[in-house]
C-alpha cells in the first residue's frame, strides 16, 4: 500500500518472529486474536528490541473507552475500529513517515 513494504502474520508466534525479522515502523494488530490477544501481543512487541519503538495500531471492533484505555496501557499509539476507512489508515501511515 503506497509503496511501503509489507509483512503479514496469521498467529502470534508468526507475528512475533516476523517482526524480529522484518523490524517494522508500524505494525497493525488485531485485538481479538485466538491465542494470544492483542494487548499481549504488543506487550510482547515492545520488549523486542526490534520493535521497541514500532508505531502500534490496533485495528478492532472492540471500541469502548475501557477497549481504548486497554490499548493505550498496552502501547499502543492508535486504536482503529472495524472497518477502518483507507484514508484513516493512510493518515496513520503518513504520520509515521514525518
Amino acid at each position: 500500500m503506497l509503496g511501503h513494504d509489507v509483512e503479514i502474520a496469521h498467529n502470534d508466534d508468526d507475528a512475533l518472529i516476523r517482526a524480529g525479522r522484518f523490524c517494522p515502523r508500524v505494525a497493525i494488530l488485531d485485538i481479538g486474536l485466538p491465542d494470544m490477544n492483542g494487548y499481549e501481543l504488543a506487550a510482547r512487541l515492545r520488549q523486542l528490541p526490534e520493535t521497541r519503538d514500532t508505531t502500534l495500531v490496533a485495528l478492532t471492533g472492540y471500541g469502548q473507552e475501557e477497549d481504548r484505555r486497554r490499548s493505550a496501557e498496552a502501547g499502543f499509539h492508535h486504536h482503529v475500529i472495524k472497518p477502518v476507512e483507507r484514508k484513516t489508515l493512510v493518515a496513520i501511515l503518513k504520520s509515521v513517515a514525518a
